[in-house]
C-alpha cells in the first residue's frame, strides 16, 4: 500500500516543480535545445558546393531571336534527359543518376539563355557536371542546327566554388535556437495554471468558531 501511495505522489511532485518552475525557463530550454540541436546538425552535415554554367542560344540566318527563345526553353527541358546526360557522364566520370540527381537547369522567359546548376560536395567535380552537361547539350543542338536554324553556344563556364552553398553550423544553429524559440512560446501559452487546488498549495484551514457562532446553531 505505501509503495502504491509513493507512485502515486511521483508523478504530483514532478507536476508541482514544473508548474513552480519560472515562466521564462520553458522559453529557455527551448531555445538552448534547438541551438544545440541545429548547431549539431550543421556540424554532422556535410558541405553542399554549388556551379552553374550556361549556354545561350543564338538564331541562324533563317531564324529570328523569338524563334531562338523558344529553342532555349526546349533545350532547357531536354538538358536532363538521358539523351544528353548519357553523354555528359563520359566528361564528367560520374553515373547518369548522380547527374540526374544532381543538375538542375533554368530558363528566362526573355533571355533565350540556359543555366545548368550542378551541387556536389566536392566544388571540383560540381563544376565538372555543369560543364559536362552543356558539353553535351551543345552537342545535340549541333546535330540539330540544320532544322533548327538556331546554335547553342557556350556563354560562360562553371568554376570551382570557393565557399559552400550549404548553411553553416552558425546559420543552423540559429535557426534552430529560433525553432526552438517558438516551441518554447508555445509551451508556455499551454502550461497548466495554478489554481487552488494545486497539490503543492496547502488547502485552507477554517478558523475557529465564534461563541455567538455556536450559541445560535445551539
Amino acid at each position: 500500500m505505501t509503495d502504491n501511495t509513493a507512485h502515486l505522489r511521483r508523478p504530483a511532485s514532478l507536476l508541482a516543480r514544473a508548474r513552480a518552475l519560472p515562466p521564462w525557463s520553458l522559453l529557455a530550454a527551448g531555445v538552448l535545445a534547438g541551438a544545440l540541436l541545429g548547431g549539431g546538425y550543421g556540424l554532422v552535415t556535410p558541405p553542399t558546393y554549388t556551379a552553374t554554367s550556361y549556354v545561350v542560344a543564338v538564331p541562324g540566318e533563317k531564324s529570328d531571336p523569338p524563334t531562338a527563345l523558344g529553342f532555349a526553353q526546349a533545350y532547357g527541358r531536354v538538358a536532363t534527359q538521358l539523351a544528353v546526360l548519357g553523354d555528359a557522364q563520359v566528361w564528367a566520370g560520374v553515373p547518369v543518376s548522380t547527374l540526374r540527381d544532381s543538375v538542375r537547369t533554368a530558363t528566362s522567359p526573355d533571355a533565350p539563355m540556359v543555366a545548368l546548376t550542378a551541387t556536389s560536395s566536392r566544388p571540383d567535380l560540381a563544376a565538372d557536371m555543369a560543364n559536362a552537361v552543356s558539353r553535351a547539350l551543345t552537342r545535340h543542338a549541333a546535330d540539330a542546327e540544320d532544322d533548327t536554324s538556331v546554335e547553342l553556344q557556350q556563354f560562360a563556364r562553371a568554376t570551382s566554388p570557393t565557399e559552400p552553398s550549404s548553411a553553416s553550423a552558425g546559420l543552423t544553429s540559429l535557426v534552430g535556437a529560433s525553432a526552438g524559440g517558438l516551441l518554447g512560446g508555445l509551451a508556455l501559452l499551454a502550461r497548466p495554471r495554478r489554481t487552488a487546488a494545486d497539490p503543492g498549495r496547502p488547502a485552507p484551514v477554517p478558523g475557529p468558531a465564534t461563541a455567538a457562532d455556536v450559541h445560535g446553531q445551539l
